[in-house]
């Protein structure tokens, strides 16, 4: 395993989309490196794959930019380089919700760290956890007890929501995705429709395989590269070897 995998987001307001774009295309493909740069007004979305030096280092330029010193990086290894090309996008959003007036810049939701969960989760705590993933993901992997929604697209999130009994609305919900993002705006959203207590699992899935490894969860978790999927160590799940991964959502 000598393939460093990364993957990281930040939300924080951008306006030199162009700039950015060149410089980051240009670090990443003299460094050799492979994957999916998405950049936009609202942030940066990032799944990033090859040596260990290679990533350090445009890691290192990446947080020399205080609008990303604090980004937060999960890693995972794989045996082969995962992605078959590098790009590099400008887009209207870093995950596409369509919902402008959610803006996690502005505002977001507590968020839950694993080894939190987990106490929960051990205790038997009442709480309802919420996969904002799409329907094939899920399938593939989730925690246990978890309520679904049968997304084909995150986009879909904001009409599918009517459909969680009202009841819902004074329970704790902890929401959960691979790597958080998509709950950085799933869990603003039903905080903007009444639901009271609401939680983001702060770095999602794959944050928790690494705080807790795979208590409490159930199968593999998708991730959109060759891999297919990985299991609670972070390496590529063997079930999934041979599958063709569906093209990352817009």
């Amino acid at each position: 395993m000598n393939t460093l995998n990364i993957a990281a987001y930040r939300f924080v307001a951008l306006d030199d989309l162009a700039q950015l774009r060149a410089a980051f295309r240009a670090r990443a493909a003299e460094l050799g490196l492979k994957g999916t740069i998405l950049i936009a007004p609202e942030g940066i979305n990032l799944f990033l794959a090859g040596a260990v030096a290679s990533i350090e280092a445009f890691l290192q330029t990446l947080r020399a930019d205080a609008r990303y010193a604090n980004i937060e990086v999960k890693r995972s290894w794989s045996a082969e380089q995962p992605f078959k090309r590098l790009l590099v996008k400008i887009k209207p959003e870093i995950v596409a919700m369509r919902r402008p007036e959610i803006n996690p810049c502005v505002a977001s939701a507590p968020r839950l760290a694993p080894r939190q969960l987990k106490r929960w989760l051990d205790e038997g705590r009442e709480i309802v956890l919420l996969d904002t993933r799409n329907q094939f993901e899920v399938d593939l992997g989730s925690f246990e007890n978890t309520l679904a929604l049968g997304l084909k697209s995150f986009s879909d999130f904001p009409r599918a929501t009517p459909a969680l009994p009202e009841a819902l609305k004074h329970r704790p919900i902890v929401t959960f995705c691979t790597g958080g993002i998509r709950c950085e705006k799933a869990a603003p959203w039903l905080i903007s429709q009444g639901f009271r207590e609401v939680y983001q699992l702060d770095g999602g899935i794959l944050n928790y395989f690494e705080q807790c490894g795979g208590a409490h969860f159930r199968g593999e978790c998708f991730v959109f590269d060759q891999r297919v999927a990985v299991d609670a160590r972070l390496r590529a799940a063997g079930a999934a070897q041979g599958c063709a991964a569906p093209p990352r959502p817009a």
